[in-house]
């Protein structure tokens, strides 16, 4: 799937994953991955509750877009999974990558991902919310400052 912010295309090998849901800088998109050494559905479950949660969250607040945003610029990566199946490792350079620190590291832990993705705030400093009209300047400001 060719995804594009902008018109530009979204490498996401270049982006962190957020939450293990959403990618850095790219607005109102998530996607469902499950646990890697637990049920599948664990996960899938939170980030389905996550979302609709955000979404509630920002029609009540008139938000259009909800961009995820790297708060340290030099923020260490790391692989995405720590996984050792041959299909992973042969697509790992195509996975975002992770952080070192909450919200850009997947911890692979049902505990700690509930007390992030259920309970934890949607306004973290982290996720950018927009309103509708707002979303072009803001990125564009994101962009320059960069």
């Amino acid at each position: 799937m060719t995804v594009a912010v902008d018109g530009v295309d979204v490498d996401f090998s270049q982006r962190l994953s957020y939450k293990g849901m959403m990618y850095s800088d790219v607005p109102n998109l998530a996607s469902s991955f499950g646990y890697t050494n637990a049920s599948w559905t664990l996960k899938c479950d939170l980030t389905c509750e996550y979302v609709c949660r955000l979404l509630r969250h920002m029609d009540q607040l008139g938000y259009a877009a909800a961009i995820p945003r790297v708060d340290d610029p030099d923020q260490e990566t790391v692989p995405w999974l720590d996984f050792t199946s041959g299909y992973v490792l042969r697509a790992m350079e195509k996975f975002p990558k992770q952080g070192k620190r909450a919200p850009w590291r997947l911890h692979q832990n049902y505990a700690r991902d509930l007390a992030m993705i259920r309970f934890g705030q949607l306004d973290d400093g982290v996720l950018e919310l927009s309103r509708a009209g707002r979303v072009a300047a803001d990125s564009a400001s994101h962009a320059n400052a960069a």
